[in-house]
């Protein structure tokens, strides 16, 4: 009887390390291809796309020749029926365009914080005023880059078909006048198999 108990504990043991999952690494820039919904090489392919054509605008390439123009993103406006984390969109091109040297960014989503910071170095008593920020000291953005992310899906009993389309704009704010525009267009099918799998 004893017997029969640690070998049906050594069965369990057996049956739930089969069944674990098996976690390993990959290459982040590798296609990724699971389904149709919008991925990580979809980010990679816009981010990449969009920074390129705007490095290579030459009304952009003209801004930058006398000056580092100084720019602020409006994070994208995701108008597809997914959950699209365009944040993470809006940050992988802003990383590409700060690595290139070519523009500064202000950061709007910071205002709130930075603010909060000022006002306890300015007004709690606890800061030596000689080391405190001035207040008023901060740079204009001079440009605005802002965009969306849209999608069309058709589908059928055996075909899906996503279409997606990423649209990004820079205007001057002092001028109101657009820069510079470009998109990416991105195309997914999948087929169904005969046996549903």
């Amino acid at each position: 009887m004893q017997s029969f108990k640690i070998f049906t504990v050594f069965l369990s043991i057996l049956f739930l390390s089969a069944c674990a999952n098996k976690v390993q690494y990959g290459d982040a820039e590798s296609i990724e291809t699971i389904n149709s919904e919008f991925g990580s090489t979809d980010l990679q392919q816009i981010a990449e796309k969009m920074v390129d054509s705007l490095l290579t605008s030459p009304s952009v390439i003209k801004l930058s020749v006398t000056s580092t123009p100084i720019l602020f993103v409006e994070k994208i406006k995701n108008k597809t029926e997914e959950h699209i984390d365009s944040e993470s969109v809006t940050d992988s091109i802003v990383n590409k365009l700060l690595r290139s040297g070519k523009f500064k960014f202000v950061d709007m989503n910071s205002v709130d914080k930075v603010k909060s910071q000022m006002g306890f170095q300015k007004n709690s008593g606890l800061v030596d005023q000689t080391t405190a920020v001035v207040i008023g000291k901060q740079v204009g953005a001079e440009y605005m880059l802002y965009g969306n992310l849209s999608s069309i899906v058709k589908k059928n009993k055996r075909n899906k078909d996503v279409y997606y389309k990423f649209t990004l704009k820079m205007v001057g704010l002092e001028t109101g006048l657009l820069v510079w525009q470009d998109e990416k267009e991105i195309r997914k099918t999948v087929k169904r198999s005969l046996l549903g799998l």
